[in-house]
């Protein structure tokens, strides 16, 4: 069997609101003990637009000789727009595949990556390795996670993001996430941290002592403040299961003051943005735990590279949130079936901000989601609703 052909198709898909009219993704800081300078925004729409905000991804389909085809994802951003990543993929990736047996996906995959130390063309390979591990799946007929060393979990538990706002209105978005089946919650703070910690109270007492719920400062505190979060949600007593990133990307000596001033657990985010750089953070002993993701490490396989640092480190890693139309789901789902040393919380908030591009609706169980066991990722795209989302321009 050969590769015949490289396809990519861009996707556009709204972000959703909360039942009271508020955005699921743009928070609302704390107000600000200082006037705002002149000229400065204090806003969170990093499109400049408050009303809506478009998620951008690029699938990938390899074609064969014989008929099959792997599907995958690459997600978008500012640093890797979707023209970028379509490019990349258009013009330097994919003609190297052509004619290549996908068997040999790894050392494919090895081929393809320009620059991986640095991590420039990140996303674009990891829509090349997903795409490469649901083909390989489907030409041996066996799931991805057989590919990765065998379902060690048929189910994970599904966590989901909420924006910084008032306590009153994170409970409020928790709840709705919670009556419609959520068990999982991972709050998003950083701009305060004594509102913080009143809003970890709301949610808790809202939602009962049996939901799992983290926290994401997405480095927007000080040590000092970081330390003044933590006494506040110690004191409290809320179970407080995780503390992500809360200073800021380099700041390696900074998460270690941290880790050694709280009992709850420092995970590194953005400071984990290469795998040279999870050496660091495991090297400066700067977290308990480490989020991974397909588009930071290039896929799947480099998922499991961060995953065997940490784990001779005898540390977890969180499979952490990264949009996605349903390819990245299922690569999520996969990783958590099977990496060893994988929380048994895996973020999936794509699920509850936008419509997915899948034959199948997910359903959740009791907050779980179950494994897929079909060859490759085992979730087919509805090629219908690709179209409906394409960009048009591109």
């Amino acid at each position: 069997m050969k590769i015949t052909a490289i396809e990519t198709i861009p996707v556009n898909l709204p972000i959703g609101k909360f039942a009271d009219g508020e955005h699921k993704v743009h928070g609302l800081n704390a107000p600000p003990k200082y006037p705002v300078e002149k000229g400065r925004s204090n806003t969170n729409v990093s499109n400049g637009h408050s009303e809506y905000l478009i998620l951008s991804n690029v699938i990938v389909k390899i074609h064969t000789n014989e008929g099959l085809t792997g599907v995958g994802e690459a997600a978008c951003d500012a640093s890797e727009p979707v023209e970028v990543v379509k490019a990349m993929i258009d013009h330097y990736m994919g003609p190297r595949l052509i004619g290549q047996d996908p068997l040999d996906w790894r050392a494919l995959i090895d081929r393809t990556t320009r620059d991986p130390d640095r991590g420039a063309t990140r996303f674009s390979t990891s829509g090349i390795d997903l795409a490469l591990h649901d083909l390989v799946g489907k030409i041996l007929d066996l799931p991805v996670y057989t590919l990765l060393g065998g379902q060690r979990r048929d189910r994970v538990l599904a966590g989901i993001e909420v924006p910084r706002n008032t306590p009153e209105k994170m409970a409020e978005h928790s709840f709705e996430y919670y009556e419609q089946g959520i068990r999982g919650i991972k709050a998003k703070i950083g701009s305060d941290p004594i509102r913080d910690a009143e809003c970890i109270r709301a949610i808790r007492e809202r939602l009962g002592p049996d939901v799992s719920l983290r926290v994401d400062a997405n480095k927007g505190y000080t040590v000092k403040e970081a330390i003044t979060f933590c006494r506040l949600v110690e004191a409290a007593d809320v179970d407080l299961e995780i503390l992500e990133q809360p200073v800021g990307t380099m700041d390696l000596a900074g998460h270690r003051l941290i880790r050694e001033s709280t009992s709850i657990p420092v995970e590194a985010d953005e400071s984990a943005f290469s795998l040279s750089q999870v050496h660091q953070i495991v090297k400066q002993d700067a977290a308990d735990i480490i989020n991974t993701k397909c588009a930071k490490a290039g896929g799947i396989r480099g998922v499991e590279q961060w995953a065997a640092v940490a784990e001779a480190a005898d540390l977890p890693i969180v499979i952490g949130t990264e949009w996605g139309v349903g390819s990245k789901v299922a690569a999520k789902l996969h990783l958590g079936a099977a990496v060893k040393n994988a929380d048994p919380v895996v973020e999936f908030t794509e699920i509850m901000i936008h419509d997915l591009l899948l034959k199948e609706e997910l359903e959740l169980k009791d907050g779980y989601l179950d494994i897929p066991d079909g060859p490759g990722l085992g979730m087919e795209l509805d090629w219908d609703q690709v179209e409906a989302h394409r960009t048009p321009e591109l």
